[in-house]
């Protein structure tokens, strides 16, 4: 009796922690189609920065400030964020274990990228690029290396930060 009890409440709390984790894994934020958790595309620097999400590394000097994502820090000389004076947020790049809302992640297959998104087209820096699902003032950029995607990021179609 007192080892089908036990069996039972060791039972009952692995699913709770199974369902805790399946519904973390749904609570994720995606990438897209509008920014990532609360860093929204379009938001000015100070919108951003009163997120908490965020942390400024490189200063923009009446251009393109750099940031990063707290969560996810990038190397020295490396930003996650563009944020444009006069665009604001203007482009959010991925990090390892970020998703799209489509589910495309850094280690996607450009076959798989080309099934979620059947018109996704190369521009002329080989680049792979659609405009957002959800979201027709942003595009995706996907970096593609020997059938993998290795960068990507969104942006709004008017940023002024890079080509």
């Amino acid at each position: 009796m007192m080892k089908t009890m036990i069996g039972a409440s060791l039972l009952a709390a692995s699913l709770l922690v199974c369902g805790a984790t399946a519904a973390a894994a749904r609570t994720k934020p995606a990438l897209g189609p509008y920014g990532y958790g609360a860093v929204k595309l379009g938001m000015t620097a100070k919108q951003a920065q009163a997120t908490g999400e965020v942390v400024k590394k490189m200063p923009g000097n009446g251009g393109c400030s750099g940031w990063d994502l707290k969560k996810f820090p990038n190397p020295k000389d490396a930003v996650g964020v563009y944020v444009s004076p006069r665009k604001g947020v203007a482009a959010i790049f991925a990090a390892k274990g970020m998703t799209t809302p489509e589910g495309i992640a850094l280690g996607s297959t450009v076959k798989r990228l080309k099934a979620v998104y059947p018109r996704i087209k190369q521009d002329f820096h080989g680049y792979y690029v659609i405009t957002v699902p959800g979201n027709k003032k942003a595009y995706y950029s996907f970096g593609v290396t020997r059938g993998k995607v290795t960068e990507y990021g969104i942006a709004l179609n008017d940023q002024d930060c890079f080509n």
